[in-house]
This record gives C-alpha cells, sequence and structure tokens, in this order.
C-alpha cells in the first residue's frame, strides 16, 4: 500500500455532544465531488440525526481533489454536528477507505457514494447485523431478490457480466460485488484490510472475495438504487483493471495466500478438510475446463498463423495446463498452503501430455483441413483429454485430499 503523504483530521473536536461508545462511523469517499456535496452530506447527516437509533459520525475522505471539494469539505465538517474530514494527498477510493477505517473508533465501519444512489432506509439493515454480532461484513446488493433498480441497460449489462465473471472464476456466494454502499466490523476490517492491494475500484470486490475466503459471514441487504446519471468512472480501464484484480485473486488463492493469521500460523500453510463432494468437485472441475477450453482456442487461433498448428498446439497447451493446474488444485479439490505444492504442480502439468497427443493425433488425422476444422478435431480431443485428467488428478495426484486416501 502507497504512504499517505497527508491527512488531516477536522471538525471532529466540533461535535456537540461526542458518545462514548461510538458504533457506527459512515465514510463518503469523495474527488473533485464540489457541486454535488453539500447536499448528499446535509441530506445524510439530517437522516442520521433524526431516524438512526445508533450513535453515529459521518467522515468525508477526500482523496487527491483537484476542484474546491476539500474546502467544501471543510465548511460541512465545521458546521454541521458529527461530520469530520480525512484528506489525502493520493487519490484512491481503495485508498481513502483504508485510511478511514482504519483510523476509526467505531465498532463498525461503513461507507457509502457521494451520489447516496443507495436509499437511506437500507443503512439500519444494514448495520444491525454487525452490531449484534450476526455477520462480519455487509453489503448492499442491487441484485439480490427484493432490490428496486433504476439504471440504463448498458450499466445493468456491465454489472451483471461483471458478477457473472466472479462467480465463474472465483465461486463466490454474494451477489453484488461493486455496490457502494458497505458496512465491516472494526475487528474485521483491521484483520482484513492489510492483505487488501488494491486502492481503487477493485477495493470492494476483494475485500469481500478475502472474507469469504476466510470463512467471514457476509449479509446481504436488497437496496433501492437509482443509478447517479453523472458518474465519471471510466468503465473501460476500470473493467480492465477488475480483470486484472480477479486473475491475482485466483492465482494468490490457489497459492494458498489470503488467509488471516491465527496465532501466528497462517491457515494456508495448513490442509483444511477436502470437499468430498463428487459432484461439486465435478462442476467446479468444468468451470475450470470450459474457461481453459476457451483460453486454449484464443491462444491457438492467435499462435498458429505466426509458429504453425503444431508449435501453437504446443504453447497453448503448456500456459493452459500450467493455469488449469494452479486453479483445480485450489478451487475444485480445495487444497491450499506449500506442502505438495511443487508435487502437484509438476504432477498436474505432467499430465498435460495427454491432451498434447490426443490433439496432436487428430491434428494428424485432419492435415491439411481448414484452420477451422483443425480447430474443431483439437478441441474434441481436448475434452476428451480434460475427463481423464479429472479423474488422474482426482484419484493419483490429490488423492489424499479429494478422497481422504494417501496419494
Amino acid at each position: 500500500m502507497s504512504v499517505m503523504t497527508a491527512m488531516n483530521v477536522l471538525g471532529m473536536e466540533s461535535f456537540q455532544e461526542r458518545p462514548e461508545r461510538l458504533e457506527v462511523e459512515i465514510v463518503v469517499p469523495v474527488h473533485n465531488e464540489e457541486l454535488g456535496l453539500p447536499l448528499s452530506i446535509r441530506r445524510l447527516q439530517h437522516y442520521l440525526a433524526n431516524r438512526f437509533p445508533f450513535s453515529w459520525r459521518i467522515t468525508i475522505a477526500d482523496n487527491a481533489s483537484t476542484d474546491r471539494t476539500l474546502a467544501v469539505a471543510a465548511v460541512l465538517a465545521a458546521e454541521l454536528a458529527g461530520v469530520g474530514l480525512v484528506h489525502l494527498d493520493q487519490k484512491g477510493r481503495g485508498r481513502a477507505l483504508r485510511t478511514a477505517w482504519l483510523a476509526s473508533e467505531a465498532e463498525v465501519v461503513a461507507y457509502m457514494d457521494v451520489d447516496l444512489s443507495t436509499d437511506l432506509d437500507a443503512l439500519l439493515p444494514l448495520v444491525a447485523p454487525l452490531l449484534s454480532g450476526h455477520s462480519d461484513i455487509a453489503i448492499g446488493s442491487r441484485l439480490a431478490n427484493g432490490a428496486r433498480v433504476v439504471r440504463g441497460p448498458k450499466r445493468e449489462l456491465i454489472s451483471r457480466s461483471y458478477n457473472l465473471v466472479l462467480k465463474a472464476t472465483l465461486h463466490n456466494r454474494f451477489t453484488d460485488a461493486q455496490c457502494g454502499f458497505k458496512a465491516v466490523r472494526a475487528d474485521t476490517a483491521r484483520a482484513l484490510l492489510p492483505m487488501v492491494e488494491d486502492n481503487a475500484w477493485f477495493f470492494d470486490t476483494e475485500l469481500l472475495a478475502l472474507a469469504e475466503h476466510n470463512g467471514l459471514r457476509i449479509h446481504e441487504v436488497p437496496v433501492d438504487w437509482v443509478d447517479d446519471p453523472d458518474s465519471r468512472v471510466d468503465i473501460r480501464s476500470t473493467a480492465f483493471e477488475d480483470l486484472k484484480g480477479v486473475w491475482r485473486l485466483v492465482t494468490g488463492f490457489a497459492a494458498g495466500e489470503g488467509s488471516i493469521p491465527v496465532d501466528g500460523v497462517p491457515p494456508g500453510d495448513l490442509h483444511p478438510a477436502p470437499d468430498q463432494d463428487l459432484p461439486s468437485q465435478l462442476v467446479r472441475f468444468a468451470g475450470i475446463g470450459i474457461t481453459s477450453t476457451i483460453v486454449f482456442g484464443l491462444l491457438f487461433l492467435v499462435l498458429a498463423p505466426i509458429l504453425g498448428s503444431v508449435a501453437a498446439d504446443v504453447v497453448a497447451l503448456g500456459l493452459c495446463a500450467l493455469a488449469n493446474t494452479v486453479a483445480n488444485r485450489r478451487l475444485t479439490f480445495d487444497v491450499r498452503g506449500r506442502p505438495d505444492r511443487a508435487r502437484h504442480y509438476l504432477a498436474g502439468t505432467t499430465l498435460a501430455t495427454l491432451p498434447l497427443v490426443l490433439t496432436l493425433a487428430s491434428l494428424a488425422l485432419v492435415a491439411g483441413a481448414p484452420l477451422g476444422v483443425q480447430l474443431v478435431a483439437i478441441t474434441l480431443a481436448n475434452a476428451v483429454a480434460t475427463i481423464l485428467r479429472f479423474v488422474l488428478l482426482r484419484r493419483i495426484v490429490l488423492g489424499h485430499a479429494a478422497t481422504g486416501r494417501p496419494a
């Protein structure tokens, strides 16, 4: 995490009544929001003062604004009871949240977008399960049953597609990773935030994925949401960074990373109880296999004109075999940590000789055929080899973890 170069806390001592027990701190991260900030903060402060049953604080987290946002926020912090300000000289929503949350004295830390797209009546159902100890993290969801959402078809498609990508790669159970309405128990935040690497928009997804990876309970609240038409998020660059972040998480979890240390021993260094449910293993293996097959096909189409069909087949299979083994070790068979990792990777990658032999044989059978016919032939051969790889991975390579018998 990059070092914060400057931090000012203003207005914290101007509270008319500072509660001995601060239950909820709501952080509103802002960057160049001088126009909409006053109305949103006044509306939020009025709501909390009149309708919220717990002790609260609002913290405006300005991250490197270049307009008058900081000055406007300072005025609000001086005028309104219960409103404070944190300023960072570096940009990044995730960085702003990390800074404000770790500095908080509240039992529960939360955040919401400055546009207040979420109906504020969802705030109490969001924080109540955390204050009661029922859950560790609570998120607003625009995709859960009961949610009411007003937004354009483009953003709806992007949101649903992104969450489908997460389901396919991380097998997560939460429905909406990027809704700007979340709350975390302070002790949970202190445990998870040091492991969160992203400082921008992927921060939310990474926090949730780490929480679920560590078995923490995530509570979802269906929300009423009205999209802000003035959103200035660069969708293309954000999507690219999100996909990079997903890949980082998948490979990190497969390598045994991302576990909260317990008594100085990272749980990732231990073999957890394996998932012995064959149907669920098949589903996860199939999902990884479909992804690998698609990637293999794309690599083959790109490399074949350059390297030739045989060399392209070898290179594409080698890359996909390693990634496939890493993903299956962690996601299919639920084996993590350093013990036997090198042996598993070596044996799993060696099994790539199965699809290599079958695909080379299929290429020999369709030699001289159009590239599309060659692709179909090797894809079918690869599918057969995939089934054989599952059996061998489960019973030979990872047999001790997947079936309970020694490998």
